[in-house]
Formats: structure tokens, sequence, C-alpha cells
């Protein structure tokens, strides 16, 4: 089953290692039913088994606490997958059990609660099943009582019903797995932010405690300085490792001076340092400078080794835009990639949107070999180097905002279309076409009014679906245009 659609394979950085989610996982049956029906157990039990293993090849940590029959046995379980730190809690639903089973597992657990029903086959064979038999598929039949109870007990929770070997019902469980370990890595992320926000960008200035209040993790204020001190020891000898591997990646315009393209070498040597010192998830970034000081230099440096974090898992991303790195981070973790993205024309001849950036690019998603291109100045910023151009992958792509509304508030801003072919500038920039099925400047206008910040994320595949199961685990308001 492929969930997730993947770019062409080439050469990129190795991604940096991550670690599983734990889920838990509980089934449950009444245990009244156990002696007049013996061959009920097994196989439930069997089934449970099934779901367990299915659940476990989805590089995932998985903590099965087993089968319990009654309220005794569910207080048990409670207190085992408390005690495990579980990132989410999977109950299943094996035929009827009363809601007083369930109940204390999702009081106690602290994570989000997924409940499936997923019965034997697609239908039951009417005419040869007696009362046993039918049991095995009636695990839709305590569902509303669950849902009563949680929402009574201020538990929420969410489910999924359908037959142990039915494909819809799995991709709809991996969803939520997939949004229960963004939910995790965010938590749990370090974002870093160095330098100060681009002058005048209000819609880039972001409260540091709001980001920790809606989605957790921890905040790592840098200095320039901190990526100096490291750039400055940084070796010759690592100097040219780092060019080798960017000569494997990247297509060298002529464009690319020598000097600079060494310069951008050491401060990637450096960032990939201060990366790992720090332990940083994502990464926003700023300076001014002026008169070729060394923070305007390191400044200009920056974008060969931020598209090389990029692609290695860690979004690296240009005038301090905390919230879209936060995006990006999402979208890499979902496998869509994530490249850092704004508005740059629109082609109405050809029915698209002109979208992109001049600054770090996600190189697992380029359509063909990146190109790294050098440029006299960068539009809008003081300094001068060597630039990332492509254009995303061909196909569906969904772009992906963060926005903070006027009363702290953070929402979702989503949208689907397709990378398609046509002209494109060549000034060192990424660009991609995207056509929406719409008129451009419809499609404009309709996005801006949700209030998106002007800069955003720009992903592989169709993703709202699983946009909107974070949204609901994170508690946050997502508008779809």
């Amino acid at each position: 089953m492929t969930l997730n659609p993947t770019p062409p394979a080439r050469l990129v950085p190795a991604r940096r290692p991550e670690k599983s989610i734990k889920v838990g996982l509980v089934a449950g049956g009444l245990g009244t039913y156990w002696p007049q029906f013996p061959k009920l157990l097994p196989q439930l039990q069997e089934s449970a088994r099934f779901v367990s293993a299915r659940i476990s090849k989805m590089d995932v940590e998985l903590v099965d606490v087993g089968f319990i029959s009654d309220p005794q046995e569910g207080a048990a379980a409670a207190e085992k997958l408390r005690a495990a730190g579980c990132d989410m809690i999977i109950m299943y639903l094996t035929t009827y059990m009363t809601s007083s089973m369930f109940i204390p597992i999702a009081q106690r657990a602290n994570a989000p609660v997924l409940l499936i029903n997923l019965q034997p086959s697609e239908q039951m064979d009417h005419a040869n099943f007696d009362t046993g038999a039918w049991l095995a598929y009636c695990g839709a039949c305590p569902l509303p009582e669950m849902a009563n109870a949680f929402e009574r007990a201020g538990v929420p929770f969410r489910s999924v019903s359908g037959y142990l070997a039915e494909e819809r019902a799995w991709v709809k469980i991996h969803s939520w797995i997939q949004a229960a370990k963004i939910r995790s890595i965010l938590r749990n992320s370090r974002h870093g932010i160095m330098g100060h926000v681009y002058p005048g960008m209000l819609d880039v200035s972001t409260d540091m405690t709001m980001v920790t209040t809606h989605f957790g993790g921890h905040m790592e204020v840098l200095e320039f300085d901190d990526l100096r001190v490291r750039a400055e020891k940084v070796s010759e000898k690592e100097i040219d490792k780092v060019l080798d591997e960017a000569r494997s990646i990247f297509e060298i315009d002529k464009t690319v001076d020598e000097d600079d393209f060494r310069w951008a070498g050491r401060v990637a040597v450096g960032l990939r340092q201060l990366v790992d010192d720090f332990d940083i998830n994502s990464l926003a970034y700023y300076h001014r400078g002026l008169d070729g000081e060394i923070h305007e230099r390191l400044g200009a440096g920056m974008i060969l080794g931020c598209s090389l974090l990029t692609a290695e898992g860690v979004p690296a991303v240009g005038e301090y835009e905390l919230r879209t790195s936060i995006g990006m981070l999402m979208l890499d973790r979902m496998g869509a990639g994530g490249s850092f993205t704004e508005f740059q024309a629109l082609n109405f001849q050809n029915g698209v949107v002109e979208m992109g950036h001049d600054g770090p690019a996600h190189l697992a998603i380029s359509n063909g070999k990146p190109i790294l291109r050098g440029l006299g100045v960068f539009h809008g910023k003081r300094g001068y180097g060597v630039s990332v151009e492509f254009d995303v992958t061909h196909g569906p792509v969904t772009v992906f905002g963060v926005t903070q509304r006027k009363n702290g508030t953070y929402q979702f801003v989503a949208s689907e279309g397709k990378v398609v072919d046509g002209p494109r500038l060549r000034i060192g920039n990424t660009t991609s076409l995207v056509d929406f099925g719409v008129n451009p400047g419809q499609w404009c206008d309709d996005w801006s009014a949700t209030g998106v910040p002007h800069h955003w994320a720009l992903g592989i595949g169709h993703r709202v679906s699983e946009l909107r199961s974070i949204a609901e685990l994170l508690d946050i308001e997502m508008v779809v245009i």
C-alpha cells in the first residue's frame, strides 16, 4: 500500500535520524460472552493480533497491552498505557463492550484516542451465522456508546470503521497515526531563530510564547555570532568535502564565482555544526548587515547550507519566517518535502500561479537536478553569492500556510493544485507553476483573504486530508481554498 507519493530518486543528503512515535493498542470485548460462545474469544483475539501486526509495520514503537474483558482489566490496561507515555492510543472494538472498560484508558492516557471498529470481512454469512458468529461482527454496536461516554467525560476522540482487509480503513488509520506523529514532533522540537525579523514584515513577526503554547517544543534564540565562531574554525578540508557533495547534487552554473562557492561551503559546514550543537529541528534566520561586514557575508552565504539541511530534515528558511519553517517541518515529516514559497506572478494565459523563493529549497522534491546559480544581488537583501534554482516535481502538490489571528490563535491554510510545465524565470529562484483549477487571480484573492502570511510551504502530493487530521489533534482551525 503506497500512502505517500515520493519524488523521483536522486542524490540528496542523507536524512537525519528520526525517533519513532509510541502507539498504544488495546482490544476488548464483553467477557460475559466467552462462556456462552466458546469460539468467539479466540476469533476476536486473532483479529486483534492481525491489527497489532499491521500497526507495528507503520514505523512506530507499539505498546500492545492485549485484550480486556471487563472494567477491572480496563483499569489495569489504563495504568500500563499511562506509564508507557504513548503518543496515541488505539482502542479496538472487536464486539460489543461497555464504555466503562475504555473510559479509564482514555482519561489517563494524556494522548489522542482513536477508536477502530474492523469487522472480520465485508459482510456476514447471514444464512449460516448463529449468535456467536454474529457477535464477531458487532464492533459497531458499542461505538455510539463510547462516543456518548467520551463526550460526557470531555475526552476528544475520532473513529475508523471498516473491515480487517479494507485498505480504505487502513489508510485512515495510518493518517491518524501520522497526525499523532506530527503532534509529537512539534511537542518535542527545538526551533532555532537566528538574527532578527526582516524590517517591516509585520506578517512574519511571531510571538515565541504562542508557538510553544499552540505546538509545544522549545524556542532556541541564536546569535549570528554562534554561526560566525563555528564558520571561522572550519578547515579547508571540510570545505572541500561539502563542495564535492554539492557538485554531486547540483548542476553548477557558470555564473557561480569560486570564492563565493567556497564561502558558501564554509557556511554550510558551520551551519551543520550549529544545528548539531544546539540540537535544532528547524531554523529561521535573517541579518541585514552593512558594507560587506562578516554578518552580512554569513547571511548571504546561507542558501547552499540551508538547502542541504532542509533535505536532511531540518527546514531552514530566510527572512526570519519561523511559522513557515514549522509548516515545512510538518510537510517534511509527512513525506511531502516542503519548500519555502511566496507569490512571484500570475500567468493568466496558461492559467497558473507562479510561486517560489530566492532562498533555501527542499532538494528532495526538485523536478530534475537542481541548479546552483551565482547572483550579483539578492533582491531586497544585502549581499551576493550562490542560490538554488529548480521547480518542484510535476504533479499534485499542496500549499500550506501557518497564520496567527488577531486573537492570538493559530490557523492552518491549505490548497491543493498541480505543478505543470511551462516558462519559468532563470534567476536563481525556485519557481513552480501551479494550476489550482481556477482563474489565477481568483485563487490569489481567495488565498490572501484568509489572512495567510506571504510565505508558505509547498509540498508534493495532495495533503489536505492529512493536514485536517493534524489540525484536529492540535485543536487548530483549518481553512481550505
